[in-house]
């Protein structure tokens, strides 16, 4: 099993999905664990299984919310070892209707939230010799029919992943991201598709192998944020059932 003994971990996106299930099993792996999402009483019951865990209520769009998540993290724990970017958002609209503040909500949740955490915790991650693993998506290097600004974002966030891996190449600090396919998660099994969506273009999305378990996907996560990943920087690991076998 990973082990993450002896890290302070921030988790995004821990109310519910693969975020809940990250900060889970960072848990279980040893790690210390400070959840940030915007339901907090749903992060309530999540870390009722997060032994030691703390967590906040934070809108991760916004830049001085993440940094306040980061200080409350440093507060609560005295450092960071690793940031995880889980949280994500993804509206399914035709281009031509996605309006100013559809656009903003996704690039916010998907690519701006990462960064600005990003941005904030550098100074302890650098001190610790810690890592940032980013949760990107399958949409981040393909396309996905309704997703315009998801896609966008996605792939924004495997850009950002590898621009400050070369930037922190003679640091310690590692970056790395994960691309899961679909997930049993109310993301993907509750989205509203347009009317008159085409349902062919759409399926396009499922793997041959189904959907997956989100512990499948914070498995991964989680070994790149260990020691054992010491030397994996910069990479983009596909976690999808298949669905890149197409």
């Amino acid at each position: 099993m990973t082990s993450l003994d002896g890290k302070v971990a921030l988790v995004t996106g821990a109310s519910a999905g693969l975020g809940a299930a990250t900060a889970k099993l960072f848990a279980e792996s040893g790690a210390t664990v400070y959840g940030v999402a915007r339901d907090s009483d749903r992060m309530a019951d999540v870390f009722a299984e997060v032994p030691g865990g703390r967590f906040g209520s934070y809108d991760i769009g916004t830049a001085d919310a993440c940094t306040q998540a980061v200080e409350d993290c440093v507060a609560a724990f005295g450092r960071i070892d690793v940031l995880a970017n889980v949280a994500g958002f993804h509206q399914m609209r035709r281009t031509a209707s996605v309006t100013d503040a559809d656009w903003d909500l996704d690039l916010a949740v998907n690519l701006n939230g990462p960064f600005y955490l990003s941005r904030a915790a550098l100074p302890h991650l650098l001190e610790s010799g810690g890592n940032i693993v980013n949760v990107s998506s399958v949409a981040g290097v393909e396309g996905e029919v309704y997703s315009a600004g998801y896609c966008a974002a996605k792939h924004g966030l495997i850009g950002l992943t590898r621009a400050m891996a070369v930037e922190f190449t003679k640091e310690t600090l590692r970056v790395n991201a994960v691309c899961p396919g679909g997930m049993l998660t109310a993301q993907v099994t509750e989205f509203s598709a347009p009317e008159d969506a085409d349902w062919e273009l759409i399926m396009r999305i499922a793997a041959p192998r189904g959907m997956m378990d989100p512990v499948d996907v914070a498995k991964t996560i989680a070994f790149l944020a260990s020691d054992d990943a010491a030397a994996i920087h910069g990479a983009v690991y596909r976690v999808d059932n298949g669905k890149g076998a197409d």
